[in-house]
C-alpha cells in the first residue's frame, strides 16, 4: 500500500473516531501504532511482512513519546494546572472577582463586567479554559443570579469568559504549541498579554451594549458599598496581582524562565493558603488530586499525539500537502483562508488540544513557506481554538457551565443563544490579530 494512502487513511479515520467522541488519546496511540505498523509490513514488499514491522514500530512508537514526556519545558503544565487548584481552593481567584464586583457593581451589567474580569484574573493564574470556566461558574453565576439577572446573560458571560484562560498566558494550549513547533514558550506567553486583554475588553462591551438595550437583564444591585470597601477588596486581591506579575514580568524581565515562575507561583499560592489558613491539608489533597488527573489526561494526549506526528511524518503527507498548493499555485491568503475556515469548522465538534496537535504537521510547514511568524501564527490558532470552545454544536465551556448550573436552571440552548452575542466580537479580535500582527509582536520582540 502506498505510504501517502495510509497516511490519509489514518488521518480521517482520527477525525472521525474525534467526531464520535472516542477519547482524543486512545485514537491517537492506536492509530499511531496500527498504522506504522502496517507502513513497516508493506515497506520495500509486496506482501505484508507481520515479523519485519514489530521491531522498527514499537521503537519509533515509544522514542518518540517517552522523549516528549521526558521534556523539561513539559513540567510547566502540571505545575500551572496546580497553581490554578490551589489558588482556587486559598480563596485566591474569589478575591479577584470580589474586587471587581465592589467597583463595578453599580454599573449596568457590573456583575457580569466583574465575572468576566474574574476569568480573566483566573486565567492569569492557571492555564486551563476548561478549569476557568468552572471555577468562576460556581463563584459568578449564584452571585449574578441571586440580583435577578438574566439566567442567557449570567451562564452565556462565564462562558465566554473561560475561553480567556486559552489566550491569557499561561495557557496550556500555548506551552503544547511551543513544544510541538518548537519555539519559545516564553515568547508566546507574552504574544498572548495583548490579545488576551482586547478579548476581555470585548467582552465588556458586548455585556456593556446587551445591558443597554436590555437593562431588565441586569438589574442594578440595591446594595450600599463605601469606598473604604472597595480599596480593602482591591487590597485582599493583591495575591493575584503579585502571581500575575511573577509570571509576567519575571518572563519579560528575564528573572524567570516560564518553568520557573510556574514552580514560584505555586510556592507563593501554597504558603499564602496555608498563612491566612484559607488551604488546609485536606484542601491541598484535593487540589494535587485534580492536578494530576488532568495532568495524566494532557499528558497522555500529547504523547499519543506525538506518537501520530511521527507516523505522518514517515508517509511523506505533509509534503503532499505542500506539493498540492504549488500545483495549484495557491496565494497566501487563500491556504491562510482555508486554514482558518478549517480551525472555525472543526473548533465546532472537536476538542481543542486535539484539533491542534493533529492538524499542525500540516499546517506548521506551509506557514514556515509562505514566511509566517510562528509567535504570531500560534495566537492565530489558539485565539481560533479558542472561539470553537463557545461554537455549538459542540462548545465545550457552554456543556462545562450547563454541569454546573444544571438543565433545570440553564439549558444548554439557553447557553448558546446567549454566548452568539459573544461571537461576534470575538470575530472581530481576531481579524484585528491577524491584521494588525503587532498587537501579538510588540511585547516578544520588544525582549527578545
Amino acid at each position: 500500500m502506498d505510504p501517502t494512502t495510509i497516511g490519509l487513511v489514518g488521518f480521517i479515520i482520527a477525525l472521525i473516531l474525534m467526531g464520535f467522541r472516542v477519547p482524543i488519546g486512545f485514537t491517537l496511540a492506536g492509530l499511531a501504532i496500527v498504522c506504522t505498523y502496517m507502513f513497516f509490513g508493506f515497506k520495500n514488499a509486496d506482501e505484508f511482512q507481520y515479523a519485519k514491522a514489530v521491531a522498527p514500530t514499537m521503537s519509533l512508537i515509544s522514542s518518540n513519546a517517552f522523549e516528549f514526556l521526558h521534556s523539561y519545558p513539559l513540567s510547566m503544565i502540571p505545575l500551572f494546572i496546580a497553581l490554578g487548584h490551589i489558588a482556587f481552593h486559598a480563596e485566591i481567584t474569589t478575591e479577584i472577582y470580589y474586587a471587581g464586583r465592589v467597583w463595578l457593581s453599580k454599573v449596568p451589567g457590573g456583575l457580569a463586567m466583574a465575572s468576566v474580569v474574574g476569568c480573566g484574573g483566573f486565567s492569569a493564574i492557571t492555564g486551563s479554559s476548561v478549569a476557568c470556566a468552572a471555577a468562576m461558574g460556581r463563584i459568578c453565576i449564584p452571585e449574578m443570579l441571586r440580583f435577578k439577572y438574566s439566567t442567557q446573560l449570567a451562564t452565556s458571560t462565564v462562558a465566554v469568559g473561560g475561553t480567556l484562560g486559552s489566550l491569557i498566558p499561561p495557557s496550556v494550549l500555548f506551552i503544547l504549541y511551543g513544544l510541538f513547533t518548537e519555539t519559545s514558550v516564553n515568547k508566546l506567553f507574552l504574544a498572548g498579554v495583548i490579545p488576551g486583554i482586547l478579548s476581555l475588553l470585548g467582552f465588556v462591551i458586548v455585556i456593556f451594549i446587551w445591558t443597554k438595550i436590555r437593562p431588565q437583564d441586569a438589574p442594578v444591585p440595591d446594595e450600599t458599598i463605601s469606598n473604604r470597601d472597595r480599596w480593602m477588596a482591591s487590597v485582599r486581591a493583591w495575591p493575584a496581582v503579585l502571581l500575575f506579575v511573577i509570571i509576567i514580568g519575571g518572563i519579560y524581565g528575564g528573572i524567570f524562565t516560564a518553568t520557573e515562575a510556574a514552580a514560584v507561583c505555586v510556592s507563593v499560592a501554597t504558603a499564602y493558603g496555608f498563612a491566612t489558613r484559607k488551604l488546609n491539608w485536606e484542601k491541598f489533597v484535593s487540589a494535587m488530586k485534580d492536578t494530576a488527573k488532568q495532568t495524566a489526561s494532557i499528558f497522555f494526549i500529547a504523547a499519543s499525539a506525538k506518537m501520530f506526528v511521527a507516523f505522518v511524518s514517515l508517509t511523506g503527507l505533509t509534503r503532499e500537502v505542500m506539493a498540492l498548493t504549488e500545483t495549484y499555485q495557491m496565494a497566501d491568503w487563500s491556504i491562510l483562508l482555508v486554514i482558518v475556515i478549517m480551525y472555525l469548522i472543526m473548533g465546532m465538534f472537536l476538542d481543542p488540544i486535539g484539533i491542534m496537535l493533529l492538524t499542525l504537521p500540516f499546517v506548521i510547514p506551509l506557514v514556515e513557506n509562505m514566511g509566517l511568524d510562528l509567535i504570531w501564527f500560534g495566537v492565530v490558532v489558539v485565539k481560533l481554538l479558542e472561539i470553537g470552545l463557545i461554537t455549538p454544536p459542540v462548545g465545550l465551556n457552554v456543556f462545562i457551565i450547563g454541569s454546573v448550573v444544571g438543565s433545570k436552571v440553564a439549558p444548554v440552548h439557553t447557553i448558546f443563544r446567549g454566548v452568539i452575542n459573544f461571537l461576534a466580537m470575538d470575530l472581530v479580535v481576531f481579524g484585528l490579530i491577524v491584521v494588525f500582527p503587532i498587537l501579538s509582536l510588540l511585547l516578544p520582540n520588544s525582549k527578545f
